[in-house]
């Protein structure tokens, strides 16, 4: 174990530094070729690329209908976007540049217009009720005006900014925004943005069973078997010249992580057991000794705790409070015994450290945000008795009880110990993973919840959404002016280091109030069979777009 004796204020790059790791948080396993090497290969097809998901997709396969990475990534296989985040060897995890999708190209001609061109001859799957007509501008319109108004859309906030969307002709397609908006394309690579099918929403009510996802992607979903495994075969008419290598991808259903190692380490799956092809370190000595060759990529996930709270109401509405909750929290109690990171984390602010350039140091941050990150029991119980609870008082926490699994739940039971000492009594009531993400995350709750966030690529989705006001993730209901105006500030800021300076500012802030719980992210390690080529892990969810170019050499 090499973790770093943590300073009384910790800072990301005291981190980094001392867990001997690159400044942006990434370190490649021996075994992985040189993006060089990589392209110098040829390669293969067929085969099938087989990983596992640690649920059935419980809230269904709509994409506008929930923001679980249970069900946008098994979407990922079938869909397509305009936009996406570029994947591949040589795009480095924690970055996330844009390149075309089904888009052929776009233009800009002022702030709050996007005029895009569609590739040609892009045709639907082969199946019903769509059987592969060719994709039009009017598919691109009808799915962003049914993303814009179907009752029940959590991904809303990321085109809600539009204000109406045009077809030119039948390959040609504008945007017009309320507003304008810095963020744009990054929001519009978002893995809710696939393009749906109209025949779909027609024939099926809705998009959240099996038959009803034809995509244009990469893979047709051939069959669901609940509990069991997700299976996709090759879409014949992927508008990729060559892709994908692979004839087909098996997702197996695996709750138990014990179970998944076994599976990973027995040569069942081709990679890391864990989200985003993860092995926990925990693990990792076993997996490299049973499998020579492993290749790795070590990176910071955007996965950390999230906080709900009502601080419209007593006893959260006092500042001294909020920041006695940070203050009775040990993050490094937490990462140190928890089984993906064994004390490899890295804190974050609002913005999480994945998010690289976008996230503030913690050195950064102003004294009292910095302060959030010095645990001390005896701190806290001073604050609560400045705020009038100098015998502490009691609450209640929701938190998941599936879904997330036990390493979670570790965090959880760390988390409510350590407010008890400081005299926060939090019962904690779990609630399952399919109410918890239909209910609590959207405020929902009494006092407490806990749960998690890193669902989003774009730095903007982690201080937009949750504490914009009318927002459906604004569980706080933080309605703060000076707040709202840096946030609509840097998203008319077009200037990349203003914008920048801004968002900093706004974390600055949101530390300062102690909007948000502090918490951390585990520097994990993704890991893959030596005989798959031509792959990179990053953040996100989209497994196949990340997948789609990777070929089995065996």
């Amino acid at each position: 174990m090499d973790r770093p004796p943590f300073p009384t204020a910790i800072t990301r790059r005291d981190v980094l530094k001392a867990t001997g790791t690159a400044a942006a948080g990434l370190a490649i396993g021996a075994g992985l070729l040189t993006p060089e090497a990589a392209r110098a290969q040829t390669p293969k097809r067929g085969g099938t690329l087989r990983l596992a998901l640690q649920s059935d997709p419980v809230t269904g396969l709509d994409p506008h209908q929930s923001i679980s990475f249970l069900t946008q990534i098994p979407l990922s296989f079938a869909y397509s976007r305009l936009v996406k985040v570029k994947a591949g060897p040589s795009v480095k995890p924690m970055t996330y540049p844009i390149e075309p999708d089904l888009a052929e190209s776009w233009t800009q001609p002022d702030d709050k217009t996007y005029i895009f061109k569609l590739k040609k001859g892009v045709r639907w799957h082969p199946k019903p009720p769509v059987n592969g007509r060719e994709l039009t501008a009017d598919d691109v319109k009808y799915t962003y005006e049914r993303f814009l108004t179907i009752t029940g859309n959590g991904n809303k906030p990321v085109l809600e900014y539009v204000d109406r969307i045009d077809v030119i002709d039948r390959h040609t397609v504008k945007f017009t925004l309320k507003e304008p908006n810095a963020w744009f394309l990054d929001l519009l690579a978002s893995t809710s943005t696939w393009i749906v099918a109209k025949e779909c929403v027609e024939k099926f009510g809705d998009l959240k069973k099996a038959e009803s996802v034809v995509g244009t992607g990469p893979w047709m979903l051939d069959r669901w078997e609940p509990n069991v495994r997700l299976v996709y075969v090759r879409n014949p008419n992927y508008f990729v010249p060559g892709l994908p290598y692979a004839d087909g991808v098996e997702v197996v259903i695996d709750k138990d992580p014990s179970s998944r190692l076994a599976t990973f380490l027995s040569g069942k799956i081709d990679f890391g057991p864990e989200y985003q092809q993860v092995v926990r370190r925990l693990d990792l000595a076993v997996a490299k000794q049973r499998k020579p060759g492993l290749q790795t990529a070590e990176y910071t996930w955007f996965t950390s705790g999230a906080t709900g709270l009502k601080i419209d109401k007593p006893p959260f509405n006092d500042v001294r409070v909020r920041r006695a909750l940070s203050r009775a929290v040990s993050l490094a109690e937490i990462f140190e015994s928890n089984a993906f990171s064994q004390g490899h984390w890295t804190p974050n602010p609002a913005v999480p450290a994945a998010a690289a350039e976008w996230s503030i140091p913690i050195d950064q941050l102003g004294p009292e945000g910095r302060k959030l990150y010095e645990h001390s029991t005896a701190e806290a119980k001073r604050l609560l008795a400045e705020a009038g609870h100098p015998s502490g008082f009691k609450t209640q926490v929701e938190a998941p009880g599936t879904g997330y699994g036990p390493d979670f739940m570790d965090g959880v039971q760390i988390t409510v110990k350590n407010w008890k000492a400081a005299g926060i009594d939090a019962e904690l009531k779990l609630k399952e993973y399919g109410a918890f993400i239909s209910s609590t995350i959207y405020g929902k709750f009494d006092h407490l919840y806990l749960g998690l966030r890193g669902a989003w690529t774009d730095p903007e989705a982690y201080f937009y959404r949750p504490y914009m006001p009318g927002q459906p993730l604004n569980v706080m209901n933080v309605n703060d002016p000076k707040l709202t105006d840096m946030i609509n500030l840097q998203r008319r800021t077009f200037d990349v280091v203003k914008r920048k300076q801004i968002v900093y500012d706004i974390q600055r802030y949101l530390a300062e109030q102690a909007l948000f719980g502090v918490n951390g992210s585990v520097k994990v390690v993704s890991a893959w069979e030596p005989y798959i080529k031509n792959y990179m892990p990053n953040n996100g969810f989209d497994y196949g777009g990340r997948l789609m170019a990777a070929w089995i050499d065996k």
